[in-house]
């Protein structure tokens, strides 16, 4: 498939960054004197994200071929994706000289969010082949694109977005936009009343509803609150409400029993196959896994669940339990077991790097003291697998400090499954280092009082395998 790309700005150096990370050639025409410095942080980012996101080798990378004209970039496309800005009568003359010189067949593509087909084909050689693709932005992150614009151009214009992972969603005006515009509308109506700041409604979105409509939509979300009777009793509860809105959007059409119908019987064919119970069960692990990420890039509503977690480690009384400290403990999801069913081995490292955490955080070195320039680094670990574990048991840590001085301190694990027995152990050595300088660096008296505190409970000789690592196979020594 030979694709050509007209503009290459925010939404289409998406476009591009998509194509080119999923194997294809682009040949791009863009004016702007900074375009291929524009277009080469994009794609930067773009790799960049995609690496984060695949586990899976990417594909060979295809190549940005840059024309001198628009001419020249479609003279031998299959596909074209303009993404000029919103004007009609700049559209008009940019598909002017696409028709001109590109293939009869060529499928025009127009990212276009204000004009609709019709207008676009406006004087058009051949109208039919004129389609709006409308992404999102980031364009090489989210999947879905509006294919505005029927028949078979429409059905290989999908067939190609897909291949590159997009989500076409067909249909005959724009919907995506409109959703938009009504919220962003109110918005504004929140903000002029002065009911509202821009974060309050920000933070509302990110930390409440956006989230559930990121990963179940408007309607999924909504027939969940039905619960078991759901969508016709969701309807039902709120048509007094749809007659006295709060909002400033009035116009809205009378839920009358036969839209509530219609509404129902497509909410059934879009997901009766679920009950309420299995929906609020998918629901949660899908935010689950969204908060988990946010609390891994400490954004939006992954910093409150990381400031409630950093207090379940830090809860006044957590050692009261005795020694070796029980400070840590977690329920195996269901992602974190490969395909023997069994937790996969990388897990068994994060549940000892997670009870180190707990361990830091138990000692006073918390966010806080990360906040002044030093934390701790691991700088050696051992772990030793010695049973399976299944997703769904419940793993409880013990941990042990065998030892430390002005800038070290050496912990050991032993993860346990519910009966008490141990399903591997870790040992690691930490470092406490000054993070702007990047340099070991003595411990504060309260982090070595601390220290004390903790290895004054250490009564026990240490376990037999401390300190060892991989030495022999039966009676033979492994050499490596």
């Amino acid at each position: 498939m030979r694709i050509a790309a007209i503009g290459s700005g925010i939404i289409g150096g998406g476009w591009i960054a998509r194509f080119i990370l999923s194997g294809h050639d682009v040949t791009v025409h863009d004016p702007h004197p900074e375009a291929a410095r524009i277009l080469g942080e994009v794609i930067a980012n773009a790799t960049r994200a995609w690496e984060r996101l695949f586990q899976a080798p990417l594909p060979t990378p295809g190549r940005v071929i840059w024309a001198t004209s628009v001419a020249e970039a479609v003279a031998d496309a299959d596909y074209v994706q303009e993404s000029v800005p919103e004007r009609l009568d700049l559209k008009h003359r940019i598909i002017a000289e696409i028709e001109a010189t590109a293939p009869a067949t060529a499928i025009i593509s127009s990212s276009t969010s204000c004009f609709k087909p019709s207008e676009l084909r406006q004087g058009a050689c051949h109208p039919a082949r004129i389609l709006v693709a409308h992404p999102f932005d980031p364009v090489y992150l989210l999947p879905a694109v509006e294919i505005i614009g029927g028949g078979a151009t429409a059905e290989r214009a999908c067939a190609l977005l897909t291949s590159v992972g997009m989500q076409p969603v067909q249909s005959n005006t724009d919907i995506g936009d409109r959703l938009l515009e009504a919220v962003w509308r109110e918005a504004l109506w929140l903000i002029k009343d002065g009911i509202a700041t821009t974060q309050e409604i920000d933070d509302l979105i990110r930390f409440g509803f956006g989230l559930r409509w990121a990963q179940m939509g408007l309607f999924e979300t909504c027939r969940i609150a039905g619960g078991e009777a759901g969508m016709h009793r969701f309807l039902g509860q709120i048509v007094a409400a749809q007659r006295e809105p709060r909002t400033k959007l009035t116009d809205a059409p009378d839920l009358d029993n036969a839209l509530i119908d219609r509404i129902a019987a497509q909410s059934d064919a879009q997901s009766g196959a679920h009950s309420s119970r299995e929906l609020e069960r998918i629901r949660d692990d899908n935010l689950v896994g969204i908060l988990q990420a946010l609390k891994a890039t400490d954004w939006g509503a992954g910093q409150t669940v990381r400031e409630m977690e950093n207090a379940f480690y830090a809860r006044e009384g957590v050692a009261a339990t005795g020694y070796p400290l029980r400070i840590y403990d977690v329920t195996v999801p269901g992602g974190w077991v490969d395909y023997n069913g069994h937790m996969t081995e990388f897990r068994y490292l994060q549940v000892c790097g997670d009870a180190t955490d707990a361990f830091l955080i138990h000692i006073g070195l918390d966010a806080g003291y990360r906040a002044k320039g030093c934390s701790a680094y691991t700088v050696e670990t051992h772990i030793r697998h010695i049973a399976e574990v299944k997703a769904g048991e419940r793993l409880s840590v013990e941990t042990r400090l065998l030892g430390h001085d002005a800038k070290r301190f050496r912990l050991h694990h032993a993860i346990l499954r519910e009966d008490g027995s141990i399903a591997a152990t870790g040992e690691h050595m930490l470092l406490h280092v000054d993070t702007a300088a990047s340099r070991a660096t003595p411990m504060g008296e309260a982090l070595i009082a601390a220290l004390d505190a903790v290895a004054a409970q250490e009564s026990e000789a240490h376990p037999p395998h401390a300190g060892a690592g991989i030495r022999s196979v039966g009676k033979t020594p492994l050499a490596i």
